[in-house]
């Protein structure tokens, strides 16, 4: 098994833009072709948040190693001394604030969870593919009670017993 050391250097005054999502995290956000617009200065911006590739070079080639989710934040040096990071005096998680972590509800045991793990893995992943079966199913099962009902009433149409 190979493991690939990725890395990523940015100069601030001209970073790439980061991904919203890290599906959509990938090395064209790196291409240094690409307009102006797609790279942002933190010293204007303040705050940037998002996903940015990992690069390894593999012999000449360029490959992704990873994706790194990151919030980068310039403060003034009066708004450090006022909120200081890191001097153990407030709870850990106060100076830069972090968002708690986004885990779904279940521990994907589905022995313990069945329902949970079908619906944070399976349903989002096949959500169409599972109501398109559904419908098929209604629409065979229709079409299976017409085949199975048209020729008794097709004879009593025939014969009209109660006429």
């Amino acid at each position: 098994m190979l493991f690939l050391a990725g890395c990523i250097q940015m100069d601030l005054n001209h970073m790439p833009k980061p991904a919203k999502t890290a599906e959509k995290c990938s090395l064209d956000l790196l291409d240094e072709t690409l307009s102006s617009d797609r790279f942002v200065s933190l010293f204007e911006q303040k705050t940037v948040k998002g996903w940015w590739p990992c690069v390894a070079e593999e012999g000449e080639k360029k490959v992704l190693a990873g994706k790194l989710e990151m919030t980068l934040e310039i403060v003034a040096e009066q708004e450090h001394e006022e909120r200081p990071a890191g001097m153990g005096r407030d709870e850990p998680n106060m100076n830069p604030k972090l968002e708690d972590p986004k885990r779904p509800e279940t521990s994907f045991l589905w022995f313990t969870s069945p329902y949970k793990t079908i619906k944070f893995i399976l349903w989002r992943r096949y959500k169409w593919v599972f109501l398109v079966i559904f419908v098929l199913f209604i629409l065979l099962l229709f079409l299976g009670i017409f085949i199975y009902a048209f020729p008794n009433y097709a004879a009593m149409k025939l014969v009209k017993p109660f006429s």
